[in-house]
């Protein structure tokens, strides 16, 4: 019952918590310079017809036609000697469609209500006129790939050598595994990328500098080709369970119920595994899970080096746009991720009390 409880009060904050990011990055978001529609041309009339759509402006027509305004340097509408706006014709090179803004709380409701639709409007700068929901989709399965891959990888591997060097504690190969981990742990991946790039792409010859995204995510071809992304992605990753493991198992491995369970005629292996594992497991896990997120906004910089078409490849594609980010990607994708995290420290919470049943989350 408890637990219940403390589910339902985290789902509770989680959700006013993402409202809050978002409302902020939203209003934030519409108080930039409104970039994109002053510098399309020929295309600026199928933007704003699509702002519209989404709540955004309101268009002045006449006739079912858009009327056009002239503005001056500083972007205000010029007028003449009454205060009426100076018409002008579509191809006036100093003429733009003619607009209002509508209140920026009702834009955020009409946002709201079209964002639990999946619709997100269209690219503006980045990807014109793609529907923006639509290329998420197709991305998102890249990224999810690459993603499940390393992480698969890393776990096994960081747990054997956190395990390995806790059993050999102060030996040699408990100190060549730790000097390994700290330099590993201390690099950023896009340095691996680099270093992998040139031993197996121009000393070796064995990969691509590129992945191949020819026949689909789920491919053999993608899989096999993203394997110098994903060694790009496991070094730190592996050192930070290796760590970890280590650390926890070394201090579960001198408490005095192992010393009791060896007095009871365990073996040491028998005693590791059936107890100190086991009780070294309860950070560790939430660790994982924890992990698979930061590896999720790590890929960001290691897709763009390999041309993987994936989430992040897309936030960085939308935020360094020209003449301006675009903003709709970048409102799908803060949402995205802001979801990710958040609902990523719910299930780490809720794993403790998996782990260990001696743990009640929410009791008193």
């Amino acid at each position: 019952m408890y637990i219940f409880k403390y589910i339902l009060k985290r789902i509770a904050l989680m959700l006013f918590v993402f409202f809050v990011i978002i409302t902020m990055c939203f209003v934030l978001v519409k108080m930039l310079p409104d970039m994109p529609a002053e510098s399309f041309g020929k295309d600026m009339e199928l933007i704003l017809t699509r702002r519209e759509g989404l709540g955004q402006i309101k268009l002045h027509r006449e006739n079912g036609q858009i009327l056009y305004v002239r503005y001056d340097s500083k972007g205000d509408i010029l007028r003449d000697e009454n205060g009426d706006p100076i018409l002008t014709q579509k191809g006036d090179p100093l003429g733009r469609p003619w607009y209002d803004r509508v209140p920026i709380l009702q834009q955020y409701g009409t946002f709201l209500t079209r964002a639990v639709k999946g619709d997100f409007g269209v690219g503006e700068t980045y990807k014109l006129g793609s529907e923006v929901w639509t290329i998420f989709k197709n991305r998102l399965p890249y990224t999810v790939v690459l993603n499940l891959t390393t992480i698969l990888i890393s776990i096994p591997l960081g747990l054997m050598l956190g395990i390995f060097a806790a059993l050999k504690k102060n030996k040699w190969q408990d100190h060549l595994i730790s000097t390994g981990v700290m330099v590993f742990v201390s690099v950023p991946s896009f340095i691996y990328a680099f270093l992998v790039q040139y031993l197996f792409f121009f000393e070796l010859g064995w990969f691509k500098a590129t992945v191949d995204v020819s026949n689909g995510p789920f491919s053999w071809s993608y899989i096999f080709t993203a394997i110098p992304a994903i060694l790009s992605m496991s070094f730190g990753t592996i050192a930070g369970f290796a760590r970890y493991t280590r650390a926890e198992l070394t201090e579960v491995l001198t408490s005095d119920f192992m010393l009791l369970a060896r007095t009871k005629g365990l073996t040491r292996a028998q005693a590791t595994v059936r107890h100190a594992m086991r009780n070294a497991m309860v950070p560790i896990f939430p660790m994982i899970l924890g992990e698979f997120i930061s590896i999720m906004s790590g890929s960001l910089i290691i897709e763009r080096m390999f041309t993987i078409p994936g989430v992040g490849e897309l936030y960085i594609g939308s935020i360094q746009a020209q003449p301006a980010p675009d903003y709709n990607f970048f409102m799908l994708l803060t949402i995205f991720y802001t979801f990710i995290g958040l609902a990523a420290g719910i299930v780490i919470d809720i794993s403790y009390g998996i782990i260990d049943p001696r743990i009640r989350m929410g009791a008193r």
